[in-house]
Protein backbone atom coordinates (compact mmCIF):
# COMPACT_ATOMS: atom_id res chain seq x y z
CA UNK A 1 0.00 0.00 0.00
CA UNK A 2 1.27 3.54 -1.08
CA UNK A 3 1.66 6.10 1.89
CA UNK A 4 2.72 9.45 1.52
CA UNK A 5 6.31 11.13 2.61
CA UNK A 6 5.73 12.00 6.55
CA UNK A 7 7.94 12.81 9.28
CA UNK A 8 9.04 9.93 10.31
CA UNK A 9 12.20 8.33 12.27
CA UNK A 10 14.48 7.48 9.94
CA UNK A 11 16.13 5.10 11.88
CA UNK A 12 12.76 3.63 13.36
CA UNK A 13 11.28 3.00 9.61
CA UNK A 14 14.40 0.77 8.22
CA UNK A 15 14.41 -1.15 11.45
CA UNK A 16 10.68 -1.96 10.86
CA UNK A 17 11.26 -3.20 7.65
CA UNK A 18 10.93 -7.06 7.40
CA UNK A 19 13.37 -8.90 6.84
CA UNK A 20 15.13 -12.37 5.63
CA UNK A 21 18.28 -13.93 6.65
CA UNK A 22 21.12 -14.06 4.32
CA UNK A 23 24.39 -16.52 4.86
CA UNK A 24 27.39 -14.64 3.71
CA UNK A 25 28.66 -17.29 2.13
CA UNK A 26 25.58 -17.27 -0.61
CA UNK A 27 26.18 -13.14 -1.25
CA UNK A 28 28.63 -13.30 -4.54
CA UNK A 29 29.22 -10.02 -6.00
CA UNK A 30 30.49 -10.31 -9.45
CA UNK A 31 32.54 -7.00 -11.11
CA UNK A 32 32.52 -7.39 -14.85
CA UNK A 33 29.50 -7.80 -17.62
CA UNK A 34 31.63 -11.08 -18.67
CA UNK A 35 31.44 -12.56 -15.45
CA UNK A 36 27.76 -12.01 -15.17
CA UNK A 37 27.16 -13.46 -18.94
CA UNK A 38 28.69 -16.53 -18.20
CA UNK A 39 27.19 -16.92 -14.29
CA UNK A 40 24.08 -16.86 -16.14
CA UNK A 41 24.49 -19.18 -18.87
CA UNK A 42 25.86 -21.30 -16.15
CA UNK A 43 22.98 -21.17 -13.50
CA UNK A 44 20.63 -21.71 -16.63
CA UNK A 45 22.43 -24.83 -17.60
CA UNK A 46 22.66 -26.39 -14.04
CA UNK A 47 19.25 -25.45 -13.52
CA UNK A 48 16.91 -27.89 -12.02
CA UNK A 49 13.51 -26.43 -11.13
CA UNK A 50 12.99 -22.87 -12.19
CA UNK A 51 14.26 -20.47 -14.44
CA UNK A 52 12.24 -16.86 -14.29
CA UNK A 53 14.37 -14.26 -16.41
CA UNK A 54 12.80 -10.47 -15.77
CA UNK A 55 14.51 -7.91 -17.78
CA UNK A 56 13.21 -5.09 -19.85
CA UNK A 57 14.22 -6.41 -22.84
CA UNK A 58 15.30 -9.69 -24.18
CA UNK A 59 17.39 -8.44 -27.52
CA UNK A 60 17.33 -10.11 -30.94
CA UNK A 61 21.19 -10.12 -30.83
CA UNK A 62 23.56 -12.59 -30.46
CA UNK A 63 24.16 -12.46 -26.48
CA UNK A 64 19.90 -12.77 -26.71
CA UNK A 65 19.82 -15.52 -28.53
CA UNK A 66 22.77 -17.49 -26.69
CA UNK A 67 20.69 -16.92 -23.79
CA UNK A 68 17.17 -17.70 -25.27
CA UNK A 69 18.96 -20.76 -27.18
CA UNK A 70 20.52 -21.69 -23.57
CA UNK A 71 17.06 -22.15 -21.61
CA UNK A 72 15.20 -23.95 -24.63
CA UNK A 73 18.28 -26.58 -24.22
CA UNK A 74 17.80 -26.30 -21.19
CA UNK A 75 13.78 -26.96 -20.87
CA UNK A 76 14.63 -29.81 -23.53
CA UNK A 77 16.69 -31.57 -21.14
CA UNK A 78 14.45 -31.42 -18.32
CA UNK A 79 11.02 -31.08 -19.58
CA UNK A 80 9.66 -30.41 -16.00
CA UNK A 81 11.39 -26.86 -15.63
CA UNK A 82 9.17 -24.17 -14.39
CA UNK A 83 10.72 -21.58 -17.29
CA UNK A 84 9.04 -18.14 -17.48
CA UNK A 85 10.19 -14.86 -19.23
CA UNK A 86 8.95 -11.60 -18.45
CA UNK A 87 9.75 -7.82 -20.61
CA UNK A 88 8.27 -4.99 -21.21
CA UNK A 89 5.26 -5.29 -23.50
CA UNK A 90 5.77 -1.97 -25.39
CA UNK A 91 9.31 -2.38 -25.53
CA UNK A 92 9.28 -6.03 -27.10
CA UNK A 93 7.37 -4.31 -29.97
CA UNK A 94 9.63 -1.86 -31.19
CA UNK A 95 13.02 -1.65 -32.78
CA UNK A 96 15.62 0.44 -30.95
CA UNK A 97 15.07 4.16 -30.29
CA UNK A 98 16.72 5.70 -33.34
CA UNK A 99 16.40 3.32 -35.76
CA UNK A 100 14.48 2.69 -38.42
CA UNK A 101 11.22 -0.32 -37.83
CA UNK A 102 12.77 -3.58 -38.50
CA UNK A 103 12.02 -7.22 -36.81
CA UNK A 104 10.90 -6.60 -33.32
CA UNK A 105 12.10 -8.81 -30.37
CA UNK A 106 8.37 -10.33 -30.36
CA UNK A 107 8.83 -11.99 -33.80
CA UNK A 108 12.14 -13.10 -32.67
CA UNK A 109 10.55 -15.04 -29.47
CA UNK A 110 7.86 -16.67 -32.22
CA UNK A 111 11.06 -17.80 -34.31
CA UNK A 112 12.38 -19.61 -31.66
CA UNK A 113 9.24 -21.18 -31.14
CA UNK A 114 9.13 -22.41 -34.38
CA UNK A 115 12.17 -23.64 -34.43
CA UNK A 116 11.58 -25.54 -31.32
CA UNK A 117 7.79 -26.28 -31.72
CA UNK A 118 8.04 -29.40 -28.70
CA UNK A 119 9.19 -27.21 -25.94
CA UNK A 120 6.97 -24.19 -24.82
CA UNK A 121 8.92 -21.73 -23.47
CA UNK A 122 6.60 -18.99 -22.37
CA UNK A 123 7.24 -15.61 -22.88
CA UNK A 124 5.26 -12.65 -21.63
CA UNK A 125 5.08 -9.09 -22.69
CA UNK A 126 4.01 -7.00 -19.31
CA UNK A 127 2.60 -3.43 -20.25
CA UNK A 128 3.00 -0.95 -16.94
CA UNK A 129 1.04 1.58 -18.89
CA UNK A 130 -0.63 2.20 -22.01
CA UNK A 131 2.07 4.02 -23.46
CA UNK A 132 5.76 3.28 -23.10
CA UNK A 133 7.07 6.49 -22.26
CA UNK A 134 3.87 6.37 -19.20
CA UNK A 135 5.51 3.29 -17.60
CA UNK A 136 7.81 0.57 -18.53
CA UNK A 137 8.65 -2.82 -16.68
CA UNK A 138 11.77 -1.90 -14.88
CA UNK A 139 12.05 -5.30 -12.74
CA UNK A 140 15.85 -6.32 -11.82
CA UNK A 141 16.58 -10.00 -11.28
CA UNK A 142 16.41 -13.53 -12.46
CA UNK A 143 15.45 -16.03 -10.33
CA UNK A 144 17.10 -19.73 -11.36
CA UNK A 145 16.40 -22.61 -8.59
CA UNK A 146 17.02 -20.36 -5.08
CA UNK A 147 19.71 -18.25 -6.82
CA UNK A 148 18.67 -14.62 -7.64
CA UNK A 149 21.23 -13.13 -10.41
CA UNK A 150 20.40 -8.90 -10.26
CA UNK A 151 21.14 -6.96 -11.78
CA UNK A 152 20.17 -3.54 -13.80
CA UNK A 153 21.27 -4.86 -17.12
CA UNK A 154 19.27 -6.10 -19.65
CA UNK A 155 19.98 -8.65 -22.50
CA UNK A 156 21.58 -7.86 -25.35
CA UNK A 157 25.01 -7.85 -26.67
CA UNK A 158 26.11 -4.26 -24.62
CA UNK A 159 24.87 -5.23 -21.30
CA UNK A 160 26.61 -9.04 -21.64
CA UNK A 161 29.70 -7.83 -23.33
CA UNK A 162 28.89 -9.94 -25.83
CA UNK A 163 31.30 -8.46 -28.41
CA UNK A 164 33.56 -5.32 -28.10
CA UNK A 165 31.51 -2.52 -26.38
CA UNK A 166 29.75 -3.03 -22.34
CA UNK A 167 27.51 -0.86 -20.70
CA UNK A 168 28.95 -1.58 -17.17
CA UNK A 169 26.04 -2.25 -14.51
CA UNK A 170 26.35 -3.65 -10.86
CA UNK A 171 25.87 -7.68 -10.65
CA UNK A 172 24.70 -9.71 -7.42
CA UNK A 173 24.17 -13.41 -6.70
CA UNK A 174 21.89 -14.73 -3.76
CA UNK A 175 20.94 -17.69 -3.00
CA UNK A 176 18.29 -17.88 -0.73
CA UNK A 177 15.15 -19.84 -1.39
CA UNK A 178 13.13 -17.62 1.32
CA UNK A 179 14.09 -14.69 -1.12
CA UNK A 180 13.66 -16.43 -4.73
CA UNK A 181 10.52 -17.78 -3.22
CA UNK A 182 8.89 -14.41 -2.46
CA UNK A 183 9.45 -13.13 -6.30
CA UNK A 184 8.32 -15.72 -7.95
CA UNK A 185 5.65 -15.27 -6.32
CA UNK A 186 4.88 -11.85 -7.00
CA UNK A 187 4.95 -12.45 -10.41
CA UNK A 188 2.79 -15.64 -10.21
CA UNK A 189 0.50 -13.44 -8.45
CA UNK A 190 0.34 -10.29 -9.61
CA UNK A 191 0.96 -10.78 -13.37
CA UNK A 192 -0.53 -13.90 -14.51
CA UNK A 193 -3.83 -13.42 -13.40
CA UNK A 194 -4.08 -10.33 -15.45
CA UNK A 195 -5.21 -10.56 -18.92
CA UNK A 196 -2.84 -7.17 -20.00
CA UNK A 197 0.04 -9.55 -19.36
CA UNK A 198 0.06 -11.13 -22.70
CA UNK A 199 2.12 -13.93 -24.53
CA UNK A 200 4.87 -12.74 -26.81
CA UNK A 201 5.92 -15.66 -28.46
CA UNK A 202 2.44 -16.05 -30.33
CA UNK A 203 2.28 -15.23 -34.03
CA UNK A 204 -0.59 -12.68 -33.00
CA UNK A 205 -0.47 -9.82 -30.46
CA UNK A 206 -3.53 -8.03 -29.18
CA UNK A 207 -3.01 -4.36 -29.59
CA UNK A 208 -2.96 -1.30 -27.27
CA UNK A 209 -6.29 -0.32 -28.11
CA UNK A 210 -7.77 -4.07 -27.47
CA UNK A 211 -6.06 -3.92 -24.52
CA UNK A 212 -6.86 -0.63 -22.72
CA UNK A 213 -8.90 -1.22 -20.31
CA UNK A 214 -7.03 -4.90 -18.68
CA UNK A 215 -4.10 -2.33 -19.06
CA UNK A 216 -5.27 -0.04 -16.69
CA UNK A 217 -6.50 -2.54 -14.18
CA UNK A 218 -2.91 -4.01 -14.03
CA UNK A 219 -1.36 -0.93 -13.55
CA UNK A 220 -3.78 -0.08 -10.24
CA UNK A 221 -3.35 -3.47 -9.18
CA UNK A 222 0.70 -2.98 -9.30
CA UNK A 223 0.64 0.09 -7.36
CA UNK A 224 -0.58 -1.82 -4.43
CA UNK A 225 1.48 -4.68 -4.66
CA UNK A 226 4.77 -6.08 -2.90
CA UNK A 227 6.37 -8.78 -2.17
CA UNK A 228 4.77 -11.28 0.78
CA UNK A 229 7.66 -13.57 2.69
CA UNK A 230 7.99 -14.70 6.39
CA UNK A 231 10.76 -11.71 7.39
CA UNK A 232 11.43 -11.78 11.83
CA UNK A 233 14.97 -11.64 11.71
CA UNK A 234 15.92 -8.42 13.84
CA UNK A 235 18.59 -6.30 13.52
CA UNK A 236 21.72 -7.33 14.50
CA UNK A 237 21.38 -9.99 11.78
CA UNK A 238 23.07 -9.87 8.03
CA UNK A 239 19.98 -9.78 6.20
CA UNK A 240 17.78 -8.93 2.60
CA UNK A 241 14.58 -7.37 2.11
CA UNK A 242 13.12 -7.04 -1.32
CA UNK A 243 10.85 -4.18 -2.25
CA UNK A 244 8.60 -2.98 -5.14
CA UNK A 245 7.32 -0.11 -6.25
CA UNK A 246 4.75 1.68 -8.46
CA UNK A 247 3.71 5.59 -7.69
CA UNK A 248 5.11 8.26 -6.09
CA UNK A 249 4.92 6.90 -2.44
CA UNK A 250 5.60 3.31 -2.97
CA UNK A 251 7.64 1.42 -0.72
CA UNK A 252 10.88 1.36 -2.75
CA UNK A 253 10.51 5.26 -2.81
CA UNK A 254 10.11 5.63 0.99
CA UNK A 255 13.14 2.92 1.48
CA UNK A 256 15.51 5.53 -0.42
CA UNK A 257 14.44 8.56 0.83
CA UNK A 258 14.44 7.04 4.41
CA UNK A 259 18.33 5.30 3.43
CA UNK A 260 19.87 8.72 2.60
CA UNK A 261 18.03 10.87 5.45
CA UNK A 262 19.21 8.14 8.26
CA UNK A 263 23.06 8.14 7.70
CA UNK A 264 25.30 8.48 10.24
CA UNK A 265 28.49 9.09 8.71
CA UNK A 266 28.27 9.43 4.69
CA UNK A 267 25.62 7.98 1.55
CA UNK A 268 27.13 6.73 -1.71
CA UNK A 269 25.33 6.72 -4.43
CA UNK A 270 24.86 5.79 -8.37
CA UNK A 271 22.61 7.03 -11.35
CA UNK A 272 23.40 6.82 -14.81
CA UNK A 273 21.45 9.82 -15.28
CA UNK A 274 21.45 13.00 -13.30
CA UNK A 275 17.94 13.96 -13.05
CA UNK A 276 17.25 14.09 -9.16
CA UNK A 277 13.80 14.45 -7.49
CA UNK A 278 13.41 17.20 -5.33
CA UNK A 279 12.66 15.81 -2.31
CA UNK A 280 16.84 13.51 -2.79
CA UNK A 281 18.28 16.71 -3.58
CA UNK A 282 16.36 18.09 -0.02
CA UNK A 283 17.66 14.94 1.37
CA UNK A 284 21.47 15.49 0.27
CA UNK A 285 21.28 19.24 1.02
CA UNK A 286 20.11 18.52 4.28
CA UNK A 287 22.93 15.37 5.20
CA UNK A 288 25.20 17.93 4.05
CA UNK A 289 24.39 20.65 6.38
CA UNK A 290 24.83 18.34 9.05
CA UNK A 291 28.60 17.35 8.03
CA UNK A 292 27.43 14.20 6.40
CA UNK A 293 29.57 12.67 3.57
CA UNK A 294 27.64 12.66 -0.12
CA UNK A 295 29.83 10.90 -3.15
CA UNK A 296 28.24 10.15 -5.98
CA UNK A 297 28.96 8.63 -8.83
CA UNK A 298 27.85 9.37 -12.65
CA UNK A 299 28.28 8.53 -16.04
CA UNK A 300 30.02 10.82 -18.37
CA UNK A 301 27.88 12.43 -21.21
CA UNK A 302 29.14 10.31 -23.59
CA UNK A 303 29.38 6.96 -21.24
CA UNK A 304 25.11 7.75 -21.63
CA UNK A 305 23.57 4.77 -23.38
CA UNK A 306 21.54 7.85 -25.31
CA UNK A 307 24.59 9.81 -26.37
CA UNK A 308 25.51 10.02 -30.01
CA UNK A 309 29.00 11.06 -31.46
CA UNK A 310 29.47 14.14 -33.20
CA UNK A 311 30.12 12.24 -36.71
CA UNK A 312 26.60 10.26 -36.17
CA UNK A 313 23.37 11.83 -37.17
CA UNK A 314 21.84 13.43 -34.72
CA UNK A 315 18.07 13.00 -33.36
CA UNK A 316 15.96 14.66 -29.98
CA UNK A 317 17.35 11.34 -28.09
CA UNK A 318 20.18 12.56 -28.29
CA UNK A 319 19.97 15.55 -26.21
CA UNK A 320 19.42 13.65 -22.94
CA UNK A 321 22.80 13.57 -21.95
CA UNK A 322 23.56 16.84 -22.36
CA UNK A 323 20.66 17.90 -20.28
CA UNK A 324 21.55 15.43 -17.65
CA UNK A 325 24.94 17.29 -17.75
CA UNK A 326 23.48 20.86 -17.27
CA UNK A 327 21.47 19.60 -14.69
CA UNK A 328 24.83 17.94 -12.60
CA UNK A 329 26.70 21.23 -13.56
CA UNK A 330 23.91 23.39 -11.91
CA UNK A 331 24.16 21.18 -8.91
CA UNK A 332 27.66 21.06 -8.41
CA UNK A 333 27.46 24.98 -8.76
CA UNK A 334 25.15 25.23 -6.14
CA UNK A 335 27.01 23.09 -3.66
CA UNK A 336 30.26 24.31 -4.06
CA UNK A 337 31.21 25.21 -1.01
CA UNK A 338 30.81 21.29 -0.06
CA UNK A 339 33.06 20.04 -2.82
CA UNK A 340 35.93 22.69 -1.60
CA UNK A 341 35.53 20.47 1.72
CA UNK A 342 36.03 17.82 -0.07
CA UNK A 343 32.48 16.78 1.89
CA UNK A 344 30.81 16.64 -1.32
CA UNK A 345 32.36 13.95 -3.82
CA UNK A 346 31.26 13.96 -7.33
CA UNK A 347 32.61 11.45 -9.80
CA UNK A 348 32.22 10.77 -13.65
CA UNK A 349 32.94 7.36 -15.13
CA UNK A 350 33.83 7.09 -18.43
CA UNK A 351 35.84 4.19 -20.04
CA UNK A 352 36.54 4.86 -24.25
CA UNK A 353 33.60 3.99 -25.89
CA UNK A 354 31.88 2.25 -23.49
CA UNK A 355 28.76 2.93 -21.30
CA UNK A 356 27.69 3.16 -17.63
CA UNK A 357 24.17 1.82 -16.00
CA UNK A 358 24.73 1.77 -12.20
CA UNK A 359 22.00 2.31 -9.89
CA UNK A 360 22.29 1.79 -6.03
CA UNK A 361 22.96 3.48 -2.67
CA UNK A 362 25.74 2.55 0.19
CA UNK A 363 25.09 3.68 3.10
CA UNK A 364 27.34 4.05 6.47
CA UNK A 365 28.74 0.41 5.66
CA UNK A 366 26.10 -1.07 7.08
CA UNK A 367 23.30 -0.83 4.34
CA UNK A 368 23.58 -1.22 0.53
CA UNK A 369 20.39 -0.93 -1.89
CA UNK A 370 20.74 -2.73 -5.20
CA UNK A 371 17.91 -1.75 -7.41
CA UNK A 372 17.36 -1.06 -11.10
CA UNK A 373 16.03 2.20 -9.94
CA UNK A 374 17.79 5.28 -11.92
CA UNK A 375 16.75 7.49 -8.86
CA UNK A 376 14.99 9.73 -11.22
CA UNK A 377 11.41 11.55 -11.49
CA UNK A 378 10.25 8.65 -14.11
CA UNK A 379 11.40 6.02 -11.64
CA UNK A 380 9.87 7.73 -8.90
CA UNK A 381 6.75 7.87 -10.62
CA UNK A 382 5.97 5.65 -13.79
CA UNK A 383 7.54 2.59 -13.95
CA UNK A 384 7.58 -0.44 -12.23
CA UNK A 385 10.56 -0.89 -10.23
CA UNK A 386 12.25 -3.19 -7.38
CA UNK A 387 15.51 -3.55 -5.08
CA UNK A 388 17.21 -5.81 -2.77
CA UNK A 389 18.11 -3.61 0.37
CA UNK A 390 21.10 -5.27 2.09
CA UNK A 391 21.27 -4.85 6.24
CA UNK A 392 24.91 -5.96 7.22
CA UNK A 393 25.16 -4.49 10.81
CA UNK A 394 28.45 -6.50 11.56
CA UNK A 395 30.37 -5.72 8.30
CA UNK A 396 30.69 -9.65 7.18
CA UNK A 397 29.85 -8.26 3.44
CA UNK A 398 32.11 -5.01 3.88
CA UNK A 399 34.79 -6.33 2.55
CA UNK A 400 32.96 -7.27 -1.34
CA UNK A 401 30.98 -4.29 -1.50
CA UNK A 402 34.22 -2.15 -1.05
CA UNK A 403 35.81 -3.97 -3.68
CA UNK A 404 32.75 -3.30 -5.94
CA UNK A 405 32.61 0.03 -5.27
CA UNK A 406 36.68 0.62 -5.62
CA UNK A 407 36.50 -1.66 -9.30
CA UNK A 408 33.34 1.54 -9.62
CA UNK A 409 35.94 4.07 -8.90
CA UNK A 410 38.67 3.02 -11.23
CA UNK A 411 37.27 4.55 -14.37
CA UNK A 412 36.37 7.80 -12.36
CA UNK A 413 37.86 11.29 -12.72
CA UNK A 414 37.03 13.42 -9.29
CA UNK A 415 35.22 16.77 -10.10
CA UNK A 416 36.30 19.52 -7.73
CA UNK A 417 35.14 22.31 -9.11
CA UNK A 418 31.85 23.03 -11.18
CA UNK A 419 33.87 24.45 -14.44
CA UNK A 420 35.28 21.09 -15.09
CA UNK A 421 31.73 20.12 -16.45
CA UNK A 422 31.18 21.62 -19.55
CA UNK A 423 29.29 24.68 -20.02
CA UNK A 424 26.15 24.13 -22.83
CA UNK A 425 27.65 27.23 -24.93
CA UNK A 426 30.46 25.06 -25.95
CA UNK A 427 28.17 22.09 -26.48
CA UNK A 428 27.71 20.85 -30.24
CA UNK A 429 25.92 22.88 -32.73
CA UNK A 430 22.56 21.03 -33.62
CA UNK A 431 22.88 20.18 -29.36
CA UNK A 432 22.58 23.92 -29.04
CA UNK A 433 19.93 24.41 -30.89
CA UNK A 434 18.27 21.64 -29.79
CA UNK A 435 18.50 22.86 -26.03
CA UNK A 436 17.76 26.13 -26.67
CA UNK A 437 14.81 25.20 -28.76
CA UNK A 438 13.31 22.86 -25.76
CA UNK A 439 13.92 25.53 -23.12
CA UNK A 440 11.66 28.28 -26.00
CA UNK A 441 9.17 25.64 -26.01
CA UNK A 442 9.77 25.29 -21.90
CA UNK A 443 9.68 21.20 -23.19
CA UNK A 444 12.76 20.40 -21.28
CA UNK A 445 11.26 19.69 -17.65
CA UNK A 446 8.61 17.46 -19.36
CA UNK A 447 11.07 15.55 -21.62
CA UNK A 448 13.43 14.88 -18.47
CA UNK A 449 10.16 14.16 -16.31
CA UNK A 450 9.40 11.14 -18.90
CA UNK A 451 12.75 9.83 -20.17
Amino acid sequence: MQIPFIKYNHQKYLDELAKIEQSADDYQVLYTPKEYRLALLQSIKNATQRIYIIALYLERDEAGKEILQAIYDAKTSKPNLDVKIFVDWHRAQRGRMGEEKQQTNADFYHQMKLTHPEVDIQIYGVPVNRREVLGVLHLKGSIIDDTLLYSGASINNVYLHKLDKYRYDRYHLITNKTLADSMVSYIDDNFLPFDGVQRLDQPEHKTRKQLKLEIKALRQHLTQANYQFDGNIDNNTLSVTPIAGLGKGNPLNQVIHHLISQAKEKVIFCTPYFNLPPIIIKDIIRQLRKGKKIEIIIGDKTANDFYIPEDEPFNIIGGLPYLYEINLRKFVERLQEFVDKEQLIIRLWKDEEHSYHLKGIWVDDNWVLNTGNNINPRAWRLDLENGILVHDPNGILREKFTEELNTIRQKTQLINHFQLIQASQFYPKQVHKLINRLRRIKIDKIIKRLL
